[in-house]
């Protein structure tokens, strides 16, 4: 649904998606998806290639096991059977 990308699009913080992309496919595949480092400018035309892969990248990819990282703090949040754990222990609040 190529429109549903293009509503989701301005919502994103679209460096961090490609960033985590690139690490989340380091670990388990060499050839991600492809989509540019950025996004075209306003009034640009989006390709329908890309806007397939933003899709797959979007809506298809679940990760079951792992953890975020937070950039600012460097904490790092599990995850256990698709679900992070992001409460925060009672001395971080």
């Amino acid at each position: 649904d190529t429109e549903l990308v293009r509503k989701v699009l301005p919502k994103l913080q679209y460096s961090a998606v490609v960033a985590a992309l690139a690490e989340i496919y380091e670990k388990v595949d060499p050839k991600p998806p492809a989509i540019p480092n950025e996004l075209a400018q306003d009034g640009e035309e989006i390709e329908e290639s890309v806007l397939e892969a933003l899709h797959h990248v979007l809506f298809n990819i679940h990760i079951l096991e792992g953890e975020l990282i937070c950039p600012d703090t460097q904490r790092k949040f599990p995850i256990k059977q698709g679900i992070p754990n992001m409460i925060l222990h009672e001395d971080e609040i």
